[in-house]
Order: structure tokens, then C-alpha cells, then sequence
């Protein structure tokens, strides 16, 4: 027997195992599409979704709905009708826009972080997409949820907890990646159920715990559930996969890399990141990279301030220059040493017996 099966509310996910989010261009439909099918929950990243339509250029806000609409379609039509996911990051320009897309387009599950989403019941209203937001913290877990039951009425579908091992953008300190011990963060998880439960009582519904950052095996699922989590979210182990949406040269450069590759780098608008030591890394390390032009990306981003482009380096390492953009990864690349299909890492996630 496998993992038993992940419910939100009517959703039901075969397996306990959410794709996380990745942008920009990681995970796209052919990735979420591919896990859905295979059993998992498959998310694509909103994050300049669109960055490689015709129109992108001349603009990126009607590029990425565009897109949106178009890989929703398209990941649903690849996981023959399963829940499709997206992440859409608070901190983006609109916002909003990219929500009331998404429902549009018939995605069933909006994860939401990179800021504390404290309007996103009301983007969702009248549909039936479930919302989830991303937190690290029981203190940010409780400042959203008592806003989201005193403003709407109503409480998170599930939640994902995100540790200070994933990659890209997250909700810690600099100096907090690698001083928090799986200990103290174990024991963050249990305070952040333990929150949860009064919510489930007062709204009458089970609110499923996710827990992401440093999800490498089924070993590891299985403490996380042990934990009293109802699922985990992987991401960085999808990045090697057949079908994550990638350049090659992106995927190998995640089979390349060893612990003594990570550098934890501070994104333009000041929130820390795990990425991969490169030329860029480096340059940006000495000097600022002037902005030549804004791709309107972030909310709070003043490109005449700040160090470089986020999404031209993202874009250029998605395109396959690894070396001049910039690659994030979570705390176990290093143990990443092949490509596999989604198939193949998802029978390896699911084991063969239960926790």
C-alpha cells in the first residue's frame, strides 16, 4: 500500500505530494500537468509565466495572463482532468489580475506567499478554487488566518509550511538559514498544527498542514507526517525531471552541483534566497548590475535602486545560461545526481508501504 490520499475539502490528491511552485519558466504546464497525472498535485509558478510569449516585450502584465490561461489549459488537459495548482507570489504586480485569471482558466488550488496574502479570499470569491498561503511561522500563520476569519468569514483550505531549506525566496532572516536546526523547526511545525486546530474547530473543516524546505525522500515524508502533517511539497528534486519545464542546461546544472555550490544571495527586494555560486553570483557580489529596463515584475521594486534584474537573471538561467542568471535551488541539491522522469520520482516518493 502507498501514502494515503491528500483531501482539500472535495479535491482529493492521490498521493501526498505537491509540486512546488517554480518560476520563472521551471514549472510550467508540461511539469504540473505531468505530476497531476501521476498522481500528485502539479503547480505551476505565475512568476513572468509569459516571459517567452511574442508579446512579452511590449507587455509582460498582458503576456503573463495570457500564459496563465494558457498552461492552466494545457497542464489540465496533460493530468486528464486532475487538480492543476498555481503559486502566485503576493510581492508580484497584479497581483490580483493573475488570480482572477487563474480561477478563470479553471486552475483548482491558489498557494500564495512572498508576502502575506491577506486579500486573497476576496480575489476568490464566488468560485471554487481553494486557497492555501505559504508561511514559516506560527506567528504568521495566526495574523492570516484571524484576518481571513474577521474579514471574510471563512479559513485556509490548507497550509504550506516553508522551511528555511527550499530554495528561491524565504521568509526567514539571512542569518536564520543555517543556524535553525531541524529540531527547533520540527518543533515550529507542531505549534503551527496545533494553532491550526482551533480554526478547524471554529469553521467546522479539517485544514490540511503542507510542509516544504528540504523534502528529499520518502524518509522524509514520512517524519513530516509523523509530525501531524497531511502532505509535503517537493520542489527542487522536479527540477531533474524529463518534463520540468527548463532548459536542459538548467536541469544539469542541478546534477552538477554539490553542497559547496549554495550561496544564499538577497534578492532585489531584500528577501534572502538559496542559489547556485556562479559568475553571476559573484558579479553581483561586487558590484551592482545596472537595470537597462524594467520588466514589471515586483510591486515593491525601484529599479533605479536595486543591485540587479531579478527576472532577466532568471529568465537568462531558465534559458540555459547558468552561468550569467541566476539558478535557485533548495538546501539538498547537492544530493541530486540524476534525471528522471516524473513518474519515475513519484513511485519513488510514494514508497510501498505506509508511514
Amino acid at each position: 500500500m502507498g501514502l494515503k490520499p491528500l483531501q482539500i475539502g472535495e479535491l482529493t490528491i492521490k498521493y501526498p505530494v505537491i509540486q512546488g511552485g517554480m518560476g520563472v519558466g521551471v514549472s510550467r504546464s508540461k511539469l504540473a500537468g505531468a505530476v497531476s497525472a501521476n498522481g500528485g498535485l502539479g503547480v505551476i509558478s505565475s512568476a513572468q509565466i509569459g516571459y517567452d510569449e511574442p508579446d512579452f516585450e511590449k507587455d509582460q502584465n498582458l503576456a503573463n495572463l495570457n500564459a496563465i490561461h494558457k498552461h492552466i489549459k494545457k497542464a489540465k488537459e496533460i493530468s486528464k482532468g486532475r487538480p492543476v495548482g498555481i503559486n502566485i507570489m503576493v510581492a508580484l504586480k497584479n497581483y490580483e489580475a493573475q488570480i482572477k485569471a487563474s480561477i478563470k482558466a479553471g486552475v483548482d488550488v491558489i498557494i500564495s506567499g512572498a508576502g502575506l496574502p491577506m486579500h486573497l479570499p476576496e480575489y476568490v470569491k464566488n468560485s471554487k478554487c481553494k486557497i492555501a498561503p505559504i508561511v514559516s511561522s506560527e506567528k504568521a500563520a495566526m495574523i492570516i488566518l484571524r484576518n481571513w476569519a474577521k474579514k471574510y468569514n471563512r479559513t485556509a483550505d490548507f497550509i504550506v509550511i516553508e522551511g528555511p531549506k527550499a530554495g528561491g525566496h524565504l521568509g526567514f532572516k539571512k542569518e536564520q538559514l543555517n543556524s535553525i536546526t531541524d529540531t527547533e523547526y520540527d518543533s515550529e511545525i507542531k505549534k503551527i498544527i496545533d494553532t491550526i486546530k482551533d480554526f478547524e474547530e471554529k469553521f467546522n473543516q479539517k485544514i490540511p498542514v503542507i510542509v516544504a524546505g528540504g523534502i528529499f525522500d520518502y524518509s522524509d515524508i514520512c517524519h513530516m507526517l509523523s509530525l501531524g502533517a497531511s502532505g509535503v511539497q517537493i520542489a527542487s528534486r522536479f527540477v531533474a525531471t524529463h518534463e520540468c519545464d527548463a532548459d536542459e542546461k538548467y536541469k544539469q546544472a542541478y546534477i552538477d552541483a554539490s553542497d559547496k555550490d549554495i550561496e544564499i544571495i538577497t534578492s532585489p527586494v531584500g528577501m534572502p534566497g538559496r542559489a547556485l555560486k556562479n559568475k553571476f553570483v559573484k558579479l553581483i557580489k561586487e558590484k551592482p548590475i545596472p537595470v537597462e529596463r524594467c520588466f514589471n515584475c515586483l510591486e515593491k521594486c525601484n529599479p533605479a535602486k536595486v543591485p540587479y534584474c531579478i527576472t532577466k537573471a532568471l529568465i537568462d538561467a531558465v534559458r540555459g545560461d547558468t552561468d550569467n542568471g541566476l539558478v535557485f535551488v533548495g538546501a539538498n541539491v547537492g544530493r541530486i545526481n540524476k534525471i528522471v522522469s516524473v513518474h519515475e520520482l513519484m513511485q519513488e516518493f510514494i514508497g510501498d508501504k505506509l508511514c
